[in-house]
């Protein structure tokens, strides 16, 4: 494709472009993709009344794009290669031809199973083939997947299909992860207790677990494949259609459902994957996300097969069967890229070098980091200790909402820093804001981030509540996307996130809402009130902390504790299970009744020095309980 930078210059030049003739620059790079009638419009907005839209009136099919395009011209090259979770199982390597078959006959079997275009389809599945086919299934025939990622409760999952009515499950029967073996289809079916719009679950065997099979509802997906052929013409859609559902921790409660649409979110993935990662045709790509998040949605499946890469998909975890997992991988495949996450790298620095000083990681050409910023040390490991020294390390800023990466080092190009995600990419304006919304101008300055003009890939609305995107995104700053995160703008005008600054905890790279850990919390019999707070973790990057009051007493504080993680677990998921739990008489609040969460923060994080004025606190004695019951 024609629009990778490869230089100091390029970049610069494009940046300028991008800033000056925003109309122009995505049209140009648009049309390196197969539009089957072209737009009418490039780009309509309003960010007060939330109104965007990329390339008006185009119509495509992602799928086209991603698939039949690279058939025509590389049918034998590796699409997706796939690394089981047990290292003594076979790879599997899926061709764009073989892909391309595969992902007509699914999306045959969903057309004979009652989905038709506009439908929502829930995928709760591992990290297996057929969850990239499922996704590019549903894209070939117009249906908008809801990828659920495979760690969440029945609770979770109920509430994410009712949400958007999905009509479709597509499940497994069972998961492994490590040594263990996850019940997937038994989740779905407990789920399914509460949502009608369900007519159909389609069921891949993966481990052979036994389980249940409701006459005229589930089938399997093995069987269905039999009955279809691999002729499905992509069906014709509008730039501004949905593509897919994905679903992200708010500050309050209730996750929100954020929507991307075909045109803007395939050129943009696929932009930001070519630039970002450098790719060069015969590179093999290994991103170590999970598909049911959007690094998996953005940089496992669309943005590489949009332009024609190799992409890896891995099932397992990094520490099976031991800690040298990733560098097997990398040695075996020659892998060249590799795009993971903070908390892993903290994670496997932490086993000495016995797992990877043996492993020609050679290979490697670009490392990536993604979910948070990468701390200084971990960066210095992973540069020396992993690259080498020879390969840059792109520490990438986004979100869901944004759809594709914002801010991060072209490789070679930029200059690196630790724990900064350095510069914009083309088409980004990002500026700083203070808590009034007045802009914060220079450098050496730190603000609120914000994003001034819309870019292809943006959030659209949240599913079935468009005033809540507004009163999310765009209504604390008048004319302004908010990201959430407070930021740094170095002497040299380099980016650093410095952290969320509403009620969202950072775990692992994974945003997860206190409002949502509290209403968990407070389900559990014997608690009358909750307060989460984030504190620094060691290997998360972020801890969940929580604050709880007890009806009585009396009660056995470690079994209390593990019932109090077993029924977060059961609502949300293990990923929002606590990492600590202290028991307290009462909560500091306001007067009006608002808690205090500045308190309660520097208490986790031990900032006792900071604690600020507590005299306009209801109850100013609490903090003295707080800082005496910390561990």
């Amino acid at each position: 494709m024609n629009f990778q930078m490869k230089t100091w210059e390029d970049y610069q030049d494009a940046y300028q472009k991008s800033i000056e003739d925003p109309e122009n620059f995505w049209a140009e790079i648009a049309q390196e993709f197969k539009w089957i009638k072209p737009w009418k419009k490039l780009l309509e907005w309003d960010f007060n009344d939330l109104q965007v839209s990329w390339f008006k009136g185009g119509k495509l099919n992602i799928t086209e794009n991603c698939l039949d395009r690279h058939v025509e011209h590389k049918p034998e090259q590796p699409a997706i290669i796939w690394e089981p979770n047990d290292p003594n199982e076979d790879v599997q390597v899926l061709t764009y031809k073989v892909l391309h078959d595969r992902v007509c006959r699914f999306a045959n079997v969903l057309k004979m199973n009652g989905v038709e275009k506009g439908d929502r389809v829930c995928i709760y599945m591992p990290m297996i083939p057929e969850l990239a086919i499922a996704v590019l299934a549903c894209a070939r025939i117009g249906a908008i997947h809801s990828v659920v990622f495979g760690g969440f409760s029945a609770q979770s999952i109920s509430d994410r299909i009712n949400d958007s009515a999905c009509k479709v499950v597509i499940t497994t029967d069972g998961a492994h992860r490590g040594a263990k073996l996850i019940p997937m289809k038994d989740t779905v079916d407990d789920a399914l207790m509460n949502c009608p719009s369900v007519k159909k679950v389609i069921v891949s065997t993966r481990t052979r677990t036994p389980i249940s099979m409701i006459k005229g509802r589930d089938v399997w997906w093995e069987e269905e494949i039999k009955k279809v052929t691999n002729e499905c013409p992509p069906e014709v859609m509008d730039a501004e259609d949905p593509l897919f559902i994905l679903y992200t921790s708010g500050s309050t409660g209730k996750p929100k459902g954020v929507v991307h649409t075909i045109g803007g979110y395939m050129v943009y993935t696929a932009y930001t994957f070519l630039n970002v990662f450098q790719y060069h045709p015969g590179d093999i790509y290994f991103c170590t996300a999970d598909i049911g998040w959007i690094t998996g949605h953005s940089y496992i499946i669309y943005g590489p097969l949009a332009c024609g890469a190799t992409t890896m998909m891995f099932e397992g975890i990094p520490t099976y069967p031991d800690a040298g997992r990733f560098w097997d991988i990398i040695e075996k495949h020659r892998v060249n890229t590799f795009y993971t996450a903070p908390t892993a790298i903290r994670s496997l620095m932490g086993f000495g070098d016995e797992y990877y000083k043996d492993k020609d990681l050679s290979s490697l050409r670009i490392l990536g980091s993604v979910g948070e910023p990468i701390n200084e040390e971990a960066w210095h490991w992973y540069h020396q200790e992993i690259g080498k020294g020879n390969c840059p390390i792109t520490d990438t800023w986004w979100q869901t909402e944004t759809g594709g990466i914002m801010i991060a080092p072209l490789p070679n190009i930029t200059k690196t820093k630790p724990s900064f995600a350095t510069l914009p990419l083309p088409g980004i304006q990002p500026i700083l804001v203070d808590d009034q919304g007045n802009e914060i101008d220079g450098n050496g300055v730190n603000g609120n981030l914000c994003i001034k003009f819309p870019w292809p890939g943006m959030i659209r609305t949240t599913w079935g509540d468009h005033e809540r995107c507004k009163k999310t995104y765009f209504s604390a700053y008048k004319g302004l996307y908010f990201t959430g995160d407070g930021c740094q703008r170095d002497e040299d005008g380099f980016y650093r996130i410095t952290g969320r600054v509403d009620d969202v905890i950072n775990v692992s790279g994974h945003r997860i809402g206190t409002a949502e850990v509290e209403n968990a919390i407070n389900m559990h019999t014997g608690v009358v009130e909750s307060a989460v707070v984030g504190y620094p973790h060691d290997i998360k990057g972020q801890g969940i902390y929580a604050y709880v009051i007890l009806e009585k007493s009396d009660h056995d504080a470690e079994l209390t504790k593990r019932d109090i993680l077993m029924t977060v677990s059961r609502i949300i998921g293990p990923i929002a299970k606590p990492d600590e739990i202290q028991f307290v008489s009462g909560l500091p609040k306001t007067r009006s009744g608002k808690i205090m969460r500045r308190i309660l923060r520097k208490v986790a994080c031990n900032e006792l020095d900071t604690l600020g004025d507590t005299s306009t606190l209801l109850n100013p004695e609490i903090v003295d309980e707080l800082i005496a019951g910390k561990k």
